[in-house]
């Protein structure tokens, strides 16, 4: 909903300061079809042709997002540090390989069944598992095992930003798109040049449309659309931040409850419950 208030609120005052200045909107309007073909169908092109066919899809599946509110609340990190603390805690109580079954098969686990919105998570809970099964199996280190997540994070990264680039990209190519309109525009009014005053200016007129729309849906629609992804981009690998402090933590000697306290510290400040908000969860779950 912010997203459509924004995007209603910048084109408002955009062409309502020009109507207001008694400029001919239907100047606008006519050339608008045109325009928006030549610039969008050059684009979309040349966007299909710049990223790969796993980057499109991303791009197609990511963008429905940016119009939804994020997932990463304080009620989901809440459940996924009571999720993280029950395992914890049951390792510490029965031994590591009491939570085998939990982890090779999470669908059937008693304990991911209490936590549905993280567990129905894939990423999170395959995530979660891959590394509590290397805890079972004790091969791994601490060390060995945060330099392994800290390998598939970054890759987590890297896949989500790529949608991010793929629209920034995008978005720096719409003003060029414009001129190339707004020359077409001009060169078509070169070759009318003994039509009346009138009439060439409306064709002028039209073919700076094609420059003004460029520059428009450049900065005023894509661009920002490429920023609020990236953000949303980052709540998610913080997520698997705050598993992978928790776990590490856990590795290290630490009890569960001081555990989760440590993945707590890493989430942002705007969704990171209180230690006394977190405890009093755990304790009711």
């Amino acid at each position: 909903m912010i997203v459509i208030i924004g995007y209603v609120v910048a084109m408002g005052c955009i062409f309502g300061v020009y109507v207001f200045h008694g400029g001919n909107i239907g100047v606008i309007l006519t050339a608008l079809p045109f325009e928006l073909i030549t610039i969008f169908g050059g684009a979309l092109g040349a966007f299909a042709v710049n990223n790969q066919p796993k980057v499109l899809k991303a791009t197609l599946k990511a963008l429905p997002t940016a119009f939804k509110g994020s997932k990463f609340t304080k009620e989901r990190y809440l459940e996924l540090m009571a999720l993280l603390y029950d395992i914890l805690q049951k390792a510490r109580k029965e031994g590591l390989m009491a939570i085998e079954k939990d982890v090779e098969e999470p669908e059937q686990s008693e304990i991911f069944k209490k936590y549905p919105v993280v567990g129905s998570d894939h990423h999170v809970v395959e995530f979660m598992t891959d590394y509590l099964r290397m805890m079972v199996s004790g091969n791994l280190n601490a060390h060995e095992i945060e330099s392994l997540m800290d390998s598939e994070i970054e890759t987590h990264h890297q896949e989500a930003h790529a949608p991010v680039a793929a629209i920034a990209r995008l978005a720096g190519a719409l003003p060029a798109f414009g001129i190339v309109a707004a020359v077409l525009g001009v060169v078509n009014t070169m070759g009318s040049v003994g039509q009346p005053p009138a009439v060439l200016g409306g064709m002028i007129a039209s073919a700076l449309v094609g420059t003004f729309l460029g520059i428009l849906l450049a900065y005023g629609v894509v661009e920002p659309l490429g920023g609020l992804l990236e953000q949303k981009s980052e709540d998610a690998a913080k997520e698997l931040q705050c598993i992978k402090t928790t776990l590490l933590a856990s590795m290290q000697g630490y009890n569960p409850s001081t555990a989760i306290e440590f993945g707590r510290k890493v989430l942002f400040s705007t969704e990171r419950p209180s230690f006394a908000e977190l405890e009093a969860h755990v304790k009711k779950k």
